[in-house]
């Protein structure tokens, strides 16, 4: 009976190492299921990259739109950085009777008592209109104001020149005009010269500068300025300022604001406009932020779809490959390997397509920022994020298909045709 009893135990034991063992040599490693998985990719290499495109195309719209959108933000931070947050503007308001108002001609100076002022300019509108050449009928105003200006103007607002200088002692009285972006480009001068001219209020102004566009005051990219002094003495200018420009110390920002009304118009503080440039400039990437919503919205309906071509693809292969999948149960495959052979596949299907797609999604940030003369960003999240989105799709897509293909006995996947 031990005897039995030890024969019998001996056999279970060297049973059991034997199953072990079996399980072991049965076991397949991560090369060996990439390399399996990988087998239908590479017989159908077209359906697969077309599968792969409905993928990439879906990754490389969320891509884009996240990349186009921190690259626009990037550069709005870079410019309020560069031209900072702490310029005001004072601009005449409406009165009780709802006519146009007007600034006191004490409001510069007035302004100016004001403490932690760092810089102060004003401008003034002029009645004159200015063209490219004396051949112009002169209800042609094309869109252009002629701005009195002042030699500290810059300063105050952040802006510079991209050609040429501004004004200085001397030719703020004299026939000089600088340009601004847009006011150039409308008058098709490009640089400026001492052979540059334009009609201006009835006479000839040289062009001695053209300025950058400046993001903190645009309305001032349309128009062109003279001096004070040669605007009062040659183009009948009253000398009344019609916008003020105001940079302050950052931290006492909110205070001036909060005086400035009061300082500028004592009498009539209710008829000044107080405005801060760079809440228009926050408050359009806010509303940007609304359309790249729908934007992700459309690009993830792109991804839903990619998904359903990636499932269709592998259901398609579970069908013509179920030959295959006989001959491989037959020697030896279990349910769990067949299983995991086309769920890898989907994977790999699915990997290829995201990769693809946030190549493509890089691609069209730098190039859409190169245009707008933007930096690139393409966040390390959103790359990290469409990886990870597709590999959830792929396991989704391909799960089913991988239940059905390990559900096909070996006589039953043979017997099909």
């Amino acid at each position: 009976m031990i005897d039995r009893h030890i024969t019998t135990a001996g056999t279970d034991g060297g049973s059991a190492a034997a199953s072990r063992a079996a399980l072991k040599r049965t076991r397949l490693r991560p090369a060996d299921v990439a390399r399996v998985g990988a087998v239908g990719l590479r017989t159908r290499p077209v359906r697969a990259a077309l599968s792969a495109l409905g993928i990439s195309i879906g990754i490389a719209a969320m891509v884009a739109v996240v990349g186009v959108t921190s690259s626009s933000r990037l550069d709005l931070e870079h410019r309020l950085a560069r031209y900072g947050t702490n310029v005001l503007t004072v601009t005449p308001g409406t009165d009780f009777s709802g006519a146009q108002a007007t600034l006191p001609d004490t409001a510069g100076p007035m302004a100016a008592r004001i403490p932690d002022i760092e810089h102060l300019s004003g401008t003034g509108r002029t009645t004159a209109s200015v063209y490219r050449t004396d051949h112009v009928p002169a209800s042609n105003t094309n869109g252009i104001t002629v701005l009195a200006a002042r030699a500290d103007l810059p300063a105050a607002i952040g802006a510079t020149v991209a050609d040429g200088v501004w004004f200085n002692g001397a030719t703020e009285r004299g026939e000089a005009v600088v340009l601004g972006a847009d006011a150039a480009r409308y008058l098709g001068i490009d640089a400026a010269s001492p052979d540059t001219r334009v009609w201006l209020g009835g006479q000839w102004f040289t062009v001695i500068g053209v300025l950058a566009p400046a993001p903190l005051a645009p309305d001032l990219d349309a128009a062109a300025f003279v001096g004070w002094s040669a605007a009062q003495q040659r183009l009948g200018f009253d000398g009344g300022t019609s916008t003020l420009y105001i940079r302050i110390a950052p931290a006492a920002i909110d205070d001036v604001r909060t005086l400035l009304g009061r300082t500028v118009n004592p009498e009539h503080p209710n008829e000044v406009r107080v405005a801060r440039p760079s809440d228009a400039l926050k408050a359009k990437q806010v509303a940007n932020q609304t359309f790249t919503a729908l934007l992700l919205g459309l690009g993830a309906v792109a991804l839903l779809v990619g998904g359903v071509g990636v499932a269709n693809t592998m259901i398609i292969s579970v069908l013509e490959r179920r030959g295959e999948i006989g001959w491989r149960r037959s020697l030896g495959a279990t349910r769990g390997q067949i299983r995991i052979q086309f769920l890898t596949e989907a994977l790999l299907l699915s990997a290829l397509g995201g990769i693809g797609g946030i190549v493509l999604g890089a691609a069209v940030t730098t190039g859409y920022a190169a245009t707008q003369h933007w930096p690139v960003s393409v966040p390390a999240w959103a790359q990290a994020s469409a990886l990870g989105t597709t590999l959830l799709i792929g396991a989704a897509a391909g799960l089913y298909p991988a239940i059905r293909a390990a559900r096909l006995s070996p006589t039953e996947a043979l017997a099909q045709p």
